[in-house]
């Protein structure tokens, strides 16, 4: 599910819930709207977490090791 789609279902299930008044028998227009929503924000919330591990790339193997060197300090 992408981020286009996902926000689609947010937009689609804030239609049916707040702006449309429609009578169909056996069927709730809000709670449709709000799983719509509900389906939209957590396919985004996932999507977003996604697409940051992505773009987090771990070093490559061939960077070089930077190794600390010990210090002694000379007492006079």
């Amino acid at each position: 599910m992408g981020m286009g789609l996902t926000i689609v279902l947010i937009a689609v299930g804030a239609i049916l819930s707040l702006a449309v008044d429609w009578d169909i028998s056996g069927v709730n227009l809000d709670v449709v709207g709000l799983i719509l929503m509900a389906v939209g924000f957590i396919g985004l919330a996932s999507y977003v977490s996604i697409f940051r591990r992505r773009r987090m790339q771990p070093p490559s193997p061939a960077a070089p090791v930077v190794e600390e060197t010990h210090r002694h300090e000379w007492h006079a």
